[in-house]
């Protein structure tokens, strides 16, 4: 097994972690969800977190499970608003090669249907748009490369993925 870790970010409902599962599957690799990572650690849903303890201490959250990460040979899929912290961004470079899962805003509308449900880190006052226009360039600046997933299957994503992952 190759143990290169292949790093999935992007805006929410772009299907990291759906494609992630398939992904991990294709390369014989190990699947980790960070967002899960955060959950089991403080014992609540990431909503729940927003809401009890606020944007400020679930980016501190995340951040810390991000850099408690030590794995190899693992497709890791990341909570949207990790790109929001240079030194997690930093750890996941280190780790293995990022790949942006690219999504346009009207997609990414179409795809979120359970906003106030699913834990989407919206700085105070801002609206969805702002959110996207905000993160587009941290996902650039950090990605070592990129896959455009509107209008694709999770299966076509994952194939793509994979075939970036496999010419390394």
């Amino acid at each position: 097994m190759n143990s290169e870790n292949i790093i999935l970010i992007g805006m929410p409902g772009s299907g990291k972690s759906t494609c992630g599962v398939i992904c991990a599957k294709m390369l014989l690799k190990n699947f980790y969800d960070t967002d899960l990572l955060i959950q089991n650690i403080e014992g609540m849903s990431l909503q729940q977190i927003l809401e009890e303890k606020g944007e400020d201490y679930f980016t501190r959250k995340e951040e810390e499970a991000i850099c408690s990460l030590d794995i190899k040979g693992t497709v890791i899929a990341t909570g949207g608003s990790v790109i929001y912290s240079d030194r997690a961004m930093k750890h996941l470079k280190s780790l293995g090669k990022i790949i942006y899962l690219r999504l346009d805003f009207d997609e990414m509308k179409r795809r979120i249907s359970n906003l106030e449900t699913r834990g989407v880190l919206l700085k105070e006052g801002e609206s969805l748009e702002q959110m996207y226009k905000n993160r587009l360039p941290l996902y650039e600046k950090w990605a070592d490369a990129a896959v455009d997933c509107g209008n694709q299957t999770a299966e076509r994503t994952a194939s793509m993925i994979s075939q970036i992952a496999n010419n390394t």
